[in-house]
Parts: structure tokens; sequence; C-alpha cells
């Protein structure tokens, strides 16, 4: 592979380690594995990162940063705050084709939290994930679409956790789960009646 500006070739070395961990685990995975996938030699992956574990830290930090980018992104045509909520109930980045093999390095970074580094990484991004989704709760209640009886805060805590037990039973491969019910409803369905009512239905602009 020819010679990329330093910032491509950082881009280039986190999306093939996003496969390379995904694939492996961080336990397993190997810069060689990286270097091989890459195209490049692994002084090359050191002279943009110090040690494997810099390079699983700075995919944690990018995966946050990706995921409030889309969120932007599939929002910014929405009318209403209600309808604002409703689609990003619809799009967790977990299940995503383009977020799933970030999400399964997320997954695994939770069980590797005994390393501070990799804890403070996954601690910054579930906060930054919770603000804004805080966020998006509290405009919805001051519209009037979302009841105020419980804090904008504690809800997208409660939103965070279901999201986690969802993304993590997708990854796991549960047969039946993440499917309609006889009667065509899905989860995101029920969260999004539960906090918006019947004014939006989730917008699930990923596929499952």
């Amino acid at each position: 592979m020819g010679r990329l500006p330093a910032a491509e070739r950082r881009e280039q070395l986190l999306d093939c380690a996003a496969g390379i961990f995904a694939r492996y685990g961080y336990a397993r995975a190997t810069t060689a594995q990286l270097a091989k996938a890459a195209g490049v030699t692994e002084p090359i992956i050191y002279r943009h990162f110090k040690s494997k574990r810099d390079l699983f830290v700075a995919l944690i930090a990018r995966t946050g940063r990706q995921t409030l980018e889309s969120w932007e992104r599939d929002l910014a045509d929405a009318k209403t705050p209600a309808e604002r909520l409703a689609r990003l109930v619809g799009d967790n980045p977990m299940v995503s084709p383009e977020g799933r093999d970030a999400y399964l390095v997320f997954l695994q970074a939770i069980s590797e939290v005994e390393d501070d580094a990799i804890r403070e990484a996954v601690a910054d991004h579930i906060s930054s994930v919770h603000t804004f989704i805080r966020d998006e709760l509290e405009r919805a209640q001051q519209g009037g679409a979302v009841s105020d009886r419980y804090t904008p805060g504690v809800l997208a805590w409660s939103l965070i956790s279901m999201g986690l037990g969802y993304g993590a039973l997708s990854a796991l491969g549960i047969e039946g789960h993440g499917q309609k019910d006889e009667r065509g409803i899905h989860l995101s369905d029920v969260l999004a009646r539960v906090l918006v009512g019947r004014q939006a239905e989730p917008v699930r602009r990923k596929p499952e």
C-alpha cells in the first residue's frame, strides 16, 4: 500500500484494528496481524500508537465520536424533539453494519476495565453518549413530548442500559432476539411508545 498522510494512515490503522480486535479479541490480537491486514510493517503502527493498548484506547474514543456524529446526521432533518427522540431510540449503533465491529471491540473493553486507561476510555465514551441522550430527552420534556416524572438524566441511563443489553444479545446472536413479535412489534417500538407516545414512530435507519 502506498504512502498515506499521517492522519489518513492513522484512520486506516484504526479501521483495520476494529476488524482484528472484533475477530480475535483484545488479548489474542497482535500488531503483526494488524500490520498484515493494513499492508504495512509493524514499525509503521508504532509511529502512530505507542502500544497495542494505546491503539485499543484510541479505537474506543473514535467509536464514541463516530456514534455522536452519526446521530447528529440521522436526526438533523427531524421536525420536532419527539421525532428526534423516536429516531434516536431506533438508531442503536451496536447493531448497525457500520458500527458492529467497533462495538464488539467496545464490549471487549468492558472486560478489560482493570486497566485504568481502558476503563477511562470506556467511561468517557459512555459519558458522552449519556450527555447526548440526556439533552435530547430534556428538549423532548420541555416540548411536552415526554413526561417529566423522571429526570432526563435517569431516563438517559435507562436507555443506555437497555441499548447495551440489546447490543450485547445481538452480538451473541441469540435466536429470536431483536425480531418483531407476532403482532409486528419491535423492542424499539415499545421504547418509543413509552417515552414519546403515539406522536412519533421509531425510525430504524440502519438494518438490524
